[in-house]
């Protein structure tokens, strides 16, 4: 049966604000935690971006849930080597919950060092190697690795969980998903595309889990959600690959004035109607998902976890 867990919006909100999410997460009944990895938000609107392993240290304290980041990039802004550390840190806080969600990244967040943003398939050949880098250090050990991308020298990391940290691969096109089902413990996808999950499994996923993640904006007044929606997350309707290489919150600011609030309408569900949002949820799981991550859009958040606990989680479960 698929789970639900809820999904922790770095770029929207305050460390403190998350970890009280975390918390009403779990009293309403969320079984996992989803928490994104920033640097920027993608647009100013947003208006926050905290340091995503102080918040899961804090988290940690806070929730007996599992926690994954979806999703954190290896490769440019943070090194694999530091990576590595802060993953297996985090596991140890966590007691062994902690998966780590890795993607190719955006230029949004990766550029800031000054380095040029390679096109997709260096950046997924980044990738591939970053997480071989990542195993080598969570099997213990002094590691040297003298790859295409990355040169190690000396590494060892002393705080370990008891098990290496399993990672799961981010995936939005065809190539992405080969990759994730041949290095991947797991799958990690926005899009409830069963075409997606079963190329992971023929590419080498085979039974691992596919996750998901969804956007709603619960309110009790259906056009003032769709407003919100529109006025935080119109980038998520962004087309093509304009999402991985605009730069800057500015330009996604730009960008967005291009979606629509039809556009919006028709992609995230608003307001508070229970079968919306229990359907919206349950194509994922018709798709084939193990999870499936749900973030409510905006600041009524007790409201949103009210709603759930109450009405549509145990929907879900029937």
């Amino acid at each position: 049966m698929t789970e639900y867990g809820y999904f922790l919006s770095c770029e929207e909100h305050s460390p403190g604000d998350l970890v009280e999410q975390a918390r009403m997460a779990e009293q309403a009944g969320f079984t996992s935690l989803w928490i994104s990895d920033h640097f920027h938000p993608w647009t100013d609107e947003q208006g926050h971006s905290p340091l995503v392993w102080a918040v899961i240290g804090a988290v940690s304290e806070a929730t007996s849930l599992p926690v994954e980041t979806a999703v954190t990039c290896p490769t440019m802004r943070l090194n694999p080597v530091v990576t590595g550390q802060a993953a297996a840190t985090s596991s140890v806080l966590l007691q062994g919950r902690f998966r780590l969600g890795v993607g190719s990244g955006e230029a949004l967040n990766e550029h800031i060092l000054g380095d040029p943003w390679p096109p997709a398939a260096v950046r997924l050949e980044m990738l591939e190697e970053a997480v071989q880098v990542m195993r080598l250090l969570f099997e213990g050990g002094q590691v040297n690795h003298h790859g295409k991308h990355y040169t190690v020298e000396n590494a060892r990391l002393y705080t370990l969980p008891e098990e290496p940290v399993p990672i799961d691969v981010s995936a939005f096109g065809p190539a992405a998903t080969e990759v994730a089902g041949r290095i991947g413990d797991g799958l990690v996808t926005m899009v409830p595309d069963p075409d997606a999950v079963a190329r992971f499994r023929r590419a080498g996923g085979g039974q691992k889990p596919v996750q998901g993640g969804v956007k709603v904006c619960w309110g009790p007044d259906r056009e003032a959600a769709l407003d919100t929606a529109h006025r935080l997350w119109a980038v998520e309707q962004l087309p093509g690959e304009l999402n991985q290489v605009l730069p800057t919150p500015a330009h996604f600011a730009q960008a967005a004035e291009l979606v629509t609030r039809e556009r919006v309408a028709a992609a995230v569900t608003c307001g508070d109607d229970v079968d919306a949002h229990v359907g919206a949820l349950r194509a994922y799981a018709d798709a084939g998902f193990d999870r499936v991550h749900v973030s409510q859009i905006g600041p009524l958040q007790r409201g949103f976890f009210d709603f759930y606990r109450t009405k549509v989680l145990p929907r879900l479960a029937e």
